[in-house]
């Protein structure tokens, strides 16, 4: 008996257990870095000269192992497994492919630790958002599963005198999976289980800087025995590996989180019809966003200036729902200031790795010199009132930065930056503030703290965000709660965790029977 849905708990690191647990799972790890990763291609294990460092952003000099890199030669090998494998796995009953995700969390669940440490020493992650990565990753195998058993009863139509009426949900084909490292477990995770339990294979290119946390989702399958060929594993250039993936005319769909600009060079490439193509390529995008909170005069203060720097600043703002943007009215522009600042300098920053730490490195070195440049931008575009600087030697360490009376119009108010920058806006009334929230080409999370319900109503009608959050903060969507996706330049508006997500992976075939 399948039970109902429920979120998987997060984990309490005040537990003395769990604590114990996490060490000894950080000691494990230590174990084995540097160690060497396969690609996997139709269950074969294959390892090339060809190679992915990856490092702890919090030391740099930390080797965490070295993955296979993949080719064009490999990606063309990888297409055709997955191409074999389709046509077993799409004849698979669909409680059986279910069943194949319900299996992989029970392993992930107990694997919890382990992967938590890797999230922490991979990604730079602080114990709590690291069990949360992990959490989701369950959320995702436990709820995708339940929905495809619903889904396999086909949908609902009417009769007529004199004929069978019936209409079922089938399988696309070949997907392609392209994951971020900023979830590279729960999104690689969502990704994938939705495009393999709807009766598709794919062949899965995780991000470069995470390439490990994808080796390891890998073994789950592997270990539960899924039939080889349904998940290609094969790490890579995005812009060798990628393009040429989605420029294939075998691939029905490509399933992407990402940045803007490459979401949209995707969609591009994959409406060029080419050679041997039989279909539309779908593409399902989650690009990002330019996040804000709006604070209203007669708000919780309190409440709203905690919400607006747990959005903005955890994990670092390298989320695409971070809070980069508070708009406050200007009857309590000043309050809120002082507040959201003291809040943000008693942030701990250190190494991902101590337990208590709050903020820690950002993800490479890349990223780190793409913020810099943007907080020297916002000293110019505003008023710096904390932060601005880097942090400690020998990782990408990035003080929480705050800049206020920023133009709405301004480079840092309108650019993703995706680090821990807020830009602090001042508006003159609430309708001004719902106009300036809308004021870019993204439209992803939102939030607004006000205690006056004509203004919660007008916010839900006119604040165009795809994840709308009243009096909380914006981040933090779950699964079967909160289905995340966006508007306008933020992506498909995909509702990942949601009960419509499954569609996106499957074609509907009505069939009509005179008698």
């Amino acid at each position: 008996m399948i039970t109902k849905f429920k979120n998987e708990p997060f984990t309490d690191f005040f537990v003395h257990e769990n604590k114990s647990k996490m060490e000894k799972a950080l000691e494990n790890l230590d174990k084995t870095k540097g160690n060497e990763y396969p690609l996997i291609i139709g269950g074969e294990k294959i390892y090339t000269e060809d190679k992915i460092k990856s490092i702890n952003p919090c030391n740099y000099n930390d080797v965490i192992g070295f993955s296979s890199k993949g080719n064009i030669q490999l990606a063309e090998k990888a297409m055709e497994e997955a191409l074999k494998a389709f046509e077993n796995w799409r004849k698979v009953p669909a409680r059986e492919r279910a069943s194949y995700l319900f299996k992989a969390a029970a392993i992930m669940r107990r694997r919890k630790f382990e992967f938590s440490a890797l999230l922490i020493e991979e990604a730079g992650k602080n114990w709590v958002e690291a069990d949360a990565d992990v959490a989701e990753a369950i959320d995702f195998l436990e709820y995708y599963g339940r929905q495809m058993i619903k889904y396999d009863e086909g949908m609902n139509v009417g009769s007529i005198f004199g004929e069978i009426n019936e209409c079922y949900y089938i399988p696309m084909g070949v997907g392609i999976v392209i994951a971020p490292w900023n979830f590279p477990l729960a999104i690689l995770t969502g990704m994938t289980a939705a495009s393999i339990v709807a009766g598709n294979t794919v062949v899965v290119k995780p991000a470069s800087s995470t390439p490990i946390v994808g080796y390891k989702f890998m073994e789950i399958w592997e270990e539960i025995g899924l039939p080889k060929g349904v998940i290609n594993y094969l790490p890579g250039s995005g812009q060798v590996l990628g393009d040429y993936l989605v420029s294939h005319p075998k691939t029905r769909f490509i399933n992407f989180t990402g940045s803007k600009n490459v979401g949209l060079r995707i969609n591009q490439l994959a409406s060029n019809t080419v050679e041997g193509q039989i279909g539309i390529k779908r593409v399902i995008a989650e690009m990002g966003g330019k996040d804000a909170i709006i604070v209203d005069s007669e708000a919780d203060l309190e409440e709203a200036a905690q919400g607006i720097v747990t959005s903005a600043f955890g994990f670092q703002g390298q989320k695409c729902s971070a809070c980069s943007r508070a708009i406050i009215l200007e009857d309590v522009y000043d309050e809120m200031i002082e507040k959201i600042v003291e809040k943000t300098e008693k942030l701990k920053i250190g190494p991902a790795r101590e337990p208590k730490v709050d903020v820690t490195a950002v993800i490479d070195e890349e990223a780190y010199n793409k913020i810099l440049n943007y907080i020297e931008i916002g000293k110019e575009e505003g008023r710096l009132l904390t932060g601005g600087e880097t942090w400690g030697e020998g990782g990408y360490f990035i003080q929480p930065t705050i800049i206020a009376d920023v133009d709405p119009k301004a480079r840092i108010a309108q650019e993703e930056i995706f680090g821990p920058v807020l830009s602090i806006i001042k508006a003159i009334d609430f309708d001004e503030a719902i106009n300036i929230a809308n004021d870019t080409e993204y439209g992803l999370t939102g939030g607004v703290y006000s205690n006056n319900r004509q203004k919660l109503e007008k916010a839900k009608k006119y604040f165009h965000v795809g994840n709308l959050y009243l009096n909380r903060k914006c981040t933090g969507a779950l699964v079967g709660i909160q289905p995340f996706g966006g508007f306008k330049m933020s992506g498909t508006c995909s509702k990942a965790g949601g009960e419509d997500y499954l569609l996106l992976f499957m074609e509907v075939k009505s069939i009509s029977e005179r008698l």
